[in-house]
C-alpha cells in the first residue's frame, strides 16, 4: 500500500442542470443552487420585492451537479470525503452509485476503490427535492408528525436532517435552499486515515493540566503507521500497529503552567494549536485551557443556573445566533467575523447557536475561541415534533457523533443543548395535545439518543436537555418557571404585554426574549421601491414573517409614543421601542444577580432583509438597539428601576468584574424644553460580581412633565448616562428639539471616516443619526439636552465605493412632527 495520501479537491465550476434538463448552467462548488440560478439570470433575486413567491419552483425540482476530473495512477484504496450535502443526494462515480446521503449535517466517506478509471472520471450528484422528499417521508411515518405551520410555509421540514429554517421561519425567507456547502474531496488512503481527533483536559490540584489527545484511525488492512502529535511545537511521534477497521491512539501532553482561556471581558484568550498527522492526512485543532462548569445546585428559590469558568462565576451577556444568510453562497468569513465582533464590541461574552440552523463550520468556532465568545450550542432540532423511528434515530446518532467529535475541543463551546422548544411544541399541536403520551415518549427517544451519543463521544461535555428546560426529565412549562433552569420569555412580544411585564419574572437564566423592529432605511431601499415605502404595502408585508408583527409594532407605538409623522420615522421609532423593551428586561434581570446569571436576547443577526428581533441589520450595520446594548451590557453599569408600586426609582449598580468598584452618580431633572437642574449625587461601592442598590429616589421628587436623567462614572473607567420617564413618552409635551448636523471628513483616514456633530436647541431624546448607506457610527441612540452637542464618527462599510452618505437625524419630538 502507498504510504502517501493523495487528495484531489473537486471544488470549482460544475455543471448544474434540472433533472428534466429544462435548465443547464454552471455552478461554483461549494455553493447553492439558487445563487447559481440568480447569477445565470434564470431567477430574480429572492430577497427583492416579492420575488420569494416566484422562486418556489426551484425547491420543487431535482437538480444534477456534475463534473469530470483526470487521474493517472488509480492503484490503492480510494474514497470520497463529502460533507455539507443538502440534503437527499445520490452520488454516482462513473455511473456507479456510491452514496445515498440524507443528512446535511453528516460527513460521508464512501469507498470508491474499483470505481475509478485512469483518465477521465465523471462524478454526478443528484439533489432530490426536499419538498417532495419530506412529504414522502411524512407519509411513511407510523403516525403523523406535526410541524409548526406558523413558522414553515414549506411543510414537513422535520422529516429531513436539514436546516430547519430553510423551510421558512417567522424571520426567514421560505425557499428551501439546496446545494453542496463544503469542498468535495477525493482521497487515496495511505496506511490509515484520521477519522477524528478529540481532546480531554485532566486538571490537577497544582493548576497543571494533562491534554489527553485521542485519535481514531481507519485502515483497510493490517499494517503500521506513524502518528505525529504536535502541540505548539512540542512534537511526539508514535508508531502503531494497525488492525483492519478502526484503531484508537492516545497521547498525553502534560502542561505545567497553562495560560488560561477566559470569556471576553474576564481575561485573555490564549490559544494553542494541536496538529495530528498520519502520512499526508492531518487534523488541526484549536485548544484553549479552561475549566467550565454549569452550576445547578439547589437554593431557596429552586436551583441555580450559572456558568463557572476557571473557578469564577460568569454572568452571561449575549444574544441568539441564526445563520448568517439564508443562502450559503452569500456567507463570507469576513462578514461573519464582523457580526461576531459586533457582539464583542457590545460587551457580549456568549452567543447561542440556535437549533434551527447549522452546526457552524470550524472557522466560526475558531473566531469565537479568539474573541472569547462562549457558545451555547444547540443540536439542530427546533419548534417541531420529530420522528422516532429506528432509521431516523440511527441517522441522528451518526450526526451527533460527527458533530461532537468535530467541535468538542473548542474552548468557546460551553454547553450542548438537546433542542430548541421541542417540549413546548408538545402543547402546540392538536395531535400531541390529544395523545401527549405517544408524542412525549417519541420525543424522549430522540432526546435520549442525542444525550447518549454525546456522552459516548465526549463524556466530559456539559449537557442540557432542551431550551427552555427546568432540568433533566422535567417536561413541564419552563417558559415561565423562574425558580430553575433556563427560560424563554415571550409574553411581552407574543402576548402584547407591556414592557413593565419583564419585571414580573425572575429568571435564573433567560436564553430567549425579544421584541421586533423594522430593518433600517438603507436596507429597506435594497428590496423596496419608493412606491412600496408603506408599512402595509405588499412588499413590506412580505418582509414581515411573524403573523401580526406589524400590528404589534404599531400597537406598541400607540401605547408609548405619539404616532410617527412618516414612513422613515415609523422605522426609526420601531427600533427605539425595540431597544427600550430589551433594555427594560436586561437591566432588571441583571439587578437580580446572582439569582439571574444570564440574558441572551433574541436575536443578534438576520438571514435576509426583514422585520425581525435582531439588533444588527442584514449586512451587519447596527440598529438603534445594538448601540443601546453596548451601554446596558457594560460589565459595570447603572440603571433606574422603578419599584413595583411605582413610588420610588432605585438606582441600581451591577458589577460583573472580580474587583469591587466605586460608583459615582449624578442625577438631574430635565424639562420638556431640555433645561436641566441637579437633583442629587450619590456614591457607593458595588461588590465584586454582584448587583446592589446605590440609592432610591422618591417618584414624588420628579415633578409632572419632568424627566430623571443621570450620569455615572466608576473606578474601573466605566461611564454612562441615561434617563427615566415616569409614565409614557406620549404624555410629554416635548418642545422642538432644533436638531442640526454638521459633518467633516477625517483627514488621512483610510477607512473613509466622517465626523458628524449633532446639536440640539431643546430636548432631543433617543437621537439616531442615519447615513443612508451601510456603515457604523461610533455612538448613536443617545440623548441631548438644550444647548448641547455630540460628535460621533461614521465609518462606511465600503469606503470609496457607491454613493456618498447623506446624514439625517431623528429624535422623538421631530419624529412625531
Amino acid at each position: 500500500m502507498t504510504n502517501t495520501t493523495h487528495t484531489t479537491d473537486l471544488s470549482g465550476t460544475w455543471t448544474l442542470a434540472s433533472l428534466d434538463a429544462k435548465h443547464t448552467l454552471t455552478m461554483p462548488v461549494p455553493g447553492d443552487v439558487h445563487s447559481a440560478l440568480l447569477a445565470a439570470g434564470i431567477i430574480p433575486d429572492p430577497y427583492v420585492g416579492r420575488n420569494e413567491a416566484d422562486v418556489q419552483w426551484v425547491a420543487e425540482q431535482d437538480w444534477v451537479l456534475e463534473r469530470t476530473f483526470e487521474l493517472g495512477d488509480i492503484t490503492g484504496s480510494w474514497y470520497l470525503d463529502l460533507a455539507g450535502l443538502d440534503t437527499v443526494v445520490d452520488v454516482t462515480l462513473n455511473d456507479a452509485l456510491v452514496l445515498e446521503a440524507d443528512n446535511s449535517f453528516r460527513r460521508y466517506r464512501p469507498d470508491v476503490s474499483g470505481k475509478l478509471v485512469a483518465g477521465t472520471n465523471r462524478l454526478r450528484l443528484v439533489i432530490r427535492s426536499s419538498v417532495r422528499e419530506s412529504a414522502e417521508r411524512q407519509a411513511k411515518q407510523p403516525f403523523y408528525i406535526p410541524y409548526s405551520t406558523a413558522n414553515s410555509p414549506i411543510p414537513n421540514g422535520s422529516m429531513l436532517r436539514k436546516v430547519q429554517c430553510h423551510f421558512g421561519w417567522d424571520w426567514n425567507i421560505a425557499i428551501a435552499p439546496l446545494g453542496v456547502y463544503e469542498p468535495p474531496l477525493l482521497k487515496r488512503l495511505a496506511e490509515a486515515r484520521i477519522e477524528h481527533v478529540t481532546t480531554r483536559q485532566d486538571w490537577h490540584e497544582d493548576g497543571s493540566v494533562d491534554l489527553v489527545v485521542t485519535v481514531a484511525l481507519f485502515a483497510t488492512t493490517v499494517g503500521h503507521a506513524s502518528v505525529s502529535f504536535d502541540l505548539d511545537g512540542t512534537r511526539q511521534t508514535i508508531d502503531v500497529d494497525l488492525a483492519k477497521g478502526t484503531n484508537t491512539v492516545e497521547h498525553v501532553f502534560p502542561v505545567r503552567q497553562p495560560n488560561l482561556w477566559w470569556p471576553a471581558g474576564s481575561g485573555d484568550q490564549p490559544l494553542s494549536r494541536l496538529v495530528v498527522s498520519v502520512g499526508g492526512d492531518q487534523v488541526r485543532k484549536t485548544i484553549g485551557f479552561r475549566r467550565i462548569e454549569l452550576l445547578t445546585d439547589p437554593d431557596e428559590a429552586g436551583s441555580r443556573f450559572a456558568f463557572r469558568v476557571n473557578g469564577v462565576e460568569i454572568f452571561c451577556r449575549g444574544a441568539n445566533w441564526i445563520p448568517a444568510d439564508a443562502l450559503f453562497s452569500r456567507v463570507t468569513q469576513a462578514g461573519v467575523e464582523d457580526l461576531l465582533q459586533s457582539a464583542v464590541d457590545a460587551h457580549m461574552n456568549m452567543i447561542r447557536v440556535w437549533g434551527g440552523g447549522f452546526y457552524e463550520p470550524d472557522w466560526f468556532y475558531d473566531l469565537c475561541d479568539r474573541l472569547g465568545l462562549m457558545v451555547w450550542q444547540d443540536f439542530m432540532f427546533a419548534c417541531n415534533l420529530y420522528p422516532s423511528t429506528a432509521d431516523f434515530l440511527e441517522n441522528v446518532a451518526a450526526e451527533v457523533d460527527d458533530q461532537v467529535r468535530r467541535l468538542s475541543s473548542h474552548p468557546s463551546i460551553a454547553l450542548w443543548c438537546g433542542d430548541n422548544e421541542l417540549v413546548g411544541a408538545l402543547t402546540w399541536f392538536e395531535e400531541s395535545r390529544r395523545d401527549r403520551d405517544r408524542y412525549l415518549v417519541s420525543y424522549d427517544r430522540l432526546n435520549r439518543t442525542i444525550e447518549t451519543t454525546l456522552k459516548q463521544a465526549a463524556p466530559d461535555l456539559i449537557w442540557w436537555p432542551s431550551s427552555p428546560a427546568v432540568g433533566p426529565l422535567n417536561f413541564g412549562d419552563a417558559w415561565h418557571a423562574d425558580g430553575a433552569g433556563d427560560m424563554h420569555y415571550w409574553s411581552v412580544w407574543h402576548e402584547n404585554k407591556s414592557f413593565d411585564n419583564y419585571r414580573t419574572v425572575r429568571p435564573r437564566f433567560c436564553s430567549e426574549f425579544g421584541f421586533q423592529s423594522y430593518t433600517s432605511m438603507p436596507v429597506i431601499h435594497e428590496f423596496a421601491a419608493p412606491k412600496d415605502l408603506n408599512i402595509a404595502s405588499p412588499v413590506m408585508e412580505s418582509h414581515q414573517k411573524n403573523a401580526g408583527g406589524n400590528e404589534r409594532i404599531a400597537g406598541t407605538m400607540f401605547r408609548y409614543f405619539r404616532f410617527p409623522k412618516d414612513f422613515s420615522s415609523f422605522v426609526y421609532l420601531s427600533q427605539i421601542q425595540q431597544g427600550l423593551a430589551i433594555k427594560t428586561a436586561v437591566e432588571f434581570w441583571r439587578s437580580l444577580k446572582p439569582h439571574c446569571m444570564g440574558t441572551l436576547y433574541w436575536q443578534l443577526n438576520d438571514t435576509w432583509p426583514v422585520a425581525s428581533w435582531s439588533s444588527l441589520d442584514y449586512g451587519g450595520s447596527w440598529k438603534a438597539m445594538h448601540y443601546m446594548v453596548r451601554r446596558f451590557f457594560q460589565p459595570v453599569a447603572v440603571a433606574a428601576i422603578p419599584s413595583d408600586d411605582g413610588k420610588a426609582i432605585a438606582i441600581s449598580m451591577v458589577n460583573d468584574t472580580r474587583e469591587a468598584v466605586s460608583v459615582e452618580v449624578q442625577t438631574f431633572l430635565v424639562s420638556t424644553s431640555g433645561e436641566r437642574r441637579p437633583l442629587l449625587a450619590a456614591s457607593g461601592t458595588c461588590p465584586p460580581d454582584r448587583a446592589a442598590t446605590l440609592t432610591a429616589i422618591p417618584a414624588a421628587d420628579i415633578p409632572e412633565g419632568m424627566l430623571l436623567f443621570w450620569t455615572f462614572e466608576a473606578s474601573d473607567g466605566s461611564h454612562g448616562a441615561g434617563h427615566h420617564v415616569t409614565g409614557t413618552y406620549k404624555a410629554l409635551d416635548l418642545e422642538p428639539s432644533g436638531l442640526t448636523l454638521t459633518t467633516s471628513a477625517v483627514a488621512g483616514d483610510a477607512c473613509g471616516g466622517i465626523d458628524v456633530t449633532v446639536s440640539a436647541q431643546g430636548l432631543a431624546l433617543h437621537v439616531m443619526i442615519e447615513a443612508g448607506i451601510s456603515g457604523r457610527f461610533s455612538d448613536n441612540a443617545f440623548d441631548l439636552t438644550a444647548g448641547t452637542s455630540r460628535t460621533v464618527r461614521f465609518t462606511p462599510s465600503t469606503p470609496g465605493e457607491g454613493p456618498s452618505p447623506v446624514f439625517t437625524a431623528y429624535d422623538l419630538q421631530s419624529a412625531a412632527g
